[in-house]
């Protein structure tokens, strides 16, 4: 087919669609992750701001914690996002570093501007901060002090100067006290095999100080919903064999979804008197295993709550699956779908069990357990968002203290780090030769972010504080970093700030991953719904329906 010498339009892409590839491509997406960066710089270190962020729902949340903070940002840009995955799966992998790796990600990216703007080719910088990445964590792995887990006083000491690490940044910093030995005490609870967190249980209180705040080592919940006959149940035990049920004890549970048809009145009343006589066989099931407390997954009826309170049997119905499974951790014994058959090694139990007055709510506190794998924090506050963020806090010190239980190596915080590393880099880059030697150079520049950034949130000289670091640095004090008591330079080792080496080797290697990978896309594609109405079928009118 002839078209005159003129190659012919050809529609690929439906209408609607936006393209957009090229240089100015990679630089629009660096952008929209420095604006994200921008956001949340503040929030880094001890002296960082907290942001309140006011959801569609009219929810207020205040925090400095960087995954909660790009996790309620309504980030829409595609680029943008994956700096919100970063901290995100740092959250899920450590605990704590969000904030950092986030902005040391954006850092990567705005070195990187430069060279993209003078057409270097981002395969060149994709291959550098590669390179570099990998020779920082090689270098973090050289620095790190292990700690000798055989000296418990000495260990346990490690895990709360983590912990503390953790916390300095956050609102309970004042009480960090408390926190760090409640935080240690809940992780050295867990089973060390496995140390899943799932089993620490967090209830939050409205009222009180956060002084009164407090660990219970064993189950706590809320008091559940109950049934007139609950008050003349006792409240307390010492050594009570405790049942724990996913039966229903209702009676209208047996006549749901039957039918039934009689032919006499007599009859009817023999269908009743059966009814009833089937959950009274339940009852006195349970009664002669000797339990003294009853706890069920599903909801426990008045009939049954007056015939344990007759029976001085305390009943709970209705506990959610998480509280009921931590019960079962901590007081031994299995969950029963039936009330038949429940041999003795099917009960547990736990030294002491009450029911107490915590601020405005009753609690069940299962305490003494010969099984405690599990633990539950009990956190007191003014307002609900100021629990909120202690609750947040706290995940993070039990995230990080259960990292250096796991890998029993650290590094000194403030900045100390990624200074030796950031002169490492730099002193490696001056022995290659090519664009690689600016690149890695770049990154070694990046890696300044920390501690500068650190000192502007403070109100402190940044660029005195860093000149004094690099001169530091250069005479071999490997842990010298920023001191905020004094607002100098001491060394970081010595004065216990300290931090899992894991929390620094996720976050290089998460914020040379996502800037390489931003700057390994040039083009976007985004396909918009088109707004050009579907013609009707042939043959048939406009608006008619089809005969």
């Amino acid at each position: 087919m002839n078209f005159g010498g003129q190659t012919p339009t050809i529609v690929v892409l439906k209408e609607g669609t936006d393209t957009s590839q090229g240089r100015g491509q990679i630089i629009s997406n660096i952008n929209a992750c420095l604006a994200i960066q921008d956001t949340i710089r503040p929030t880094l270190g001890p002296l960082g701001s907290d942001i309140l962020i006011v959801g569609s729902n009219g929810d207020t949340t205040i925090s400095n914690d960087g995954a909660t903070i790009l996790k309620l940002l309504d980030v829409v840009h595609p680029a943008a996002k994956v700096l919100v995955d970063i901290s995100r799966s740092q959250d899920a992998e450590v605990g704590d570093g969000t904030t950092s790796v986030t902005i040391l990600a954006g850092e990567l990216l705005r070195e990187s501007k430069a060279f993209v703007e003078e057409g270097v080719s981002t395969h060149i910088i994709t291959k550098g901060y590669r390179k570099a990445a990998q020779l920082a964590v090689n270098k973090i792995k050289e620095l790190a002090v292990h700690i000798d887990r055989s000296n418990e006083i000495e260990f346990r000491s490690l895990l709360e100067k983590c912990a503390a690490t953790a916390m300095s940044s956050k609102l309970i910093h004042q009480n960090s006290a408390l926190f760090t030995k409640m935080a240690v005490d809940a992780v050295l609870t867990l089973d060390q095999d496995d140390l899943d967190e799932s089993l620490i249980g967090v209830k939050k209180v409205p009222g009180g100080g956060l002084e009164d705040s407090f660990l219970v080592s064993g189950v706590a919940f809320k008091k559940t919903f109950s049934y007139a006959g609950f008050e003349q149940q006792p409240k307390s035990f010492s050594n009570p064999p405790i049942v724990c049920l996913n039966v229903e004890l209702e009676l209208k549970a047996e006549k749901d979804n039957a039918e039934v048809r009689v032919e006499q009145v007599s009859e009817y009343q023999a269908i009743v008197d059966a009814e009833w006589k089937i959950i009274y066989d339940k009852l006195e099931a349970i009664y002669k295993t000797g339990a003294k407390i009853v706890l069920s997954k599903l909801p426990i009826g008045d009939l049954a709550t007056q015939y344990f309170a007759d029976r001085d049997i305390f009943c709970a119905g209705r506990v959610s699956s998480d509280d009921m499974e931590r019960v079962v951790q901590a007081v031994g014994g299995s969950i029963q779908s039936t009330c038949s058959d429940i041999k003795p090694e099917y009960l547990g139990t736990c030294e002491k069990f009450e029911e107490r007055q915590i601020g405005g709510e009753r609690y069940n506190l299962f305490t003494g357990c010969p099984k405690a794998k599990t633990c539950t924090l009990i956190l007191r506050g003014g307002a609900e968002q100021f629990i909120e963020e202690v609750g947040r806090s706290l995940h993070d010190a039990i995230m990080i203290v259960k990292r250096s239980v796991k890998n029993n190596s650290i590094v000194a915080g403030g900045g100390a780090l990624e200074m030796d590393v950031s002169k490492y880099l730099r002193d490696y880059s001056r022995t290659i030769a090519g664009k690689q030697q600016l690149v890695v150079a770049a990154f070694a520049k990046a890696l300044e972010v920390i501690p500068r950034q650190l000192c502007d949130n403070a109100g402190f000289d940044a660029t005195d504080l860093l000149n004094r670091l690099r001169m530091r640095h250069s005479r071999g004090e490997i842990w010298a970093g920023v001191d905020f008591d004094s607002e100098d330079i001491s060394n970081n080792m010595e004065k216990f700030v300290w931090e899992p080496a894991l929390v620094k080797i996720n976050a290089i290697q998460s914020a040379a991953e996502a800037a390489c990978l931003i700057l390994s896309v040039d083009e976007t594609v985004k396909n918009e719904e088109s707004s050009q109405p579907v013609a009707p079928p042939r043959g048939r009118g406009r608006g008619l329906p089809r005969r």
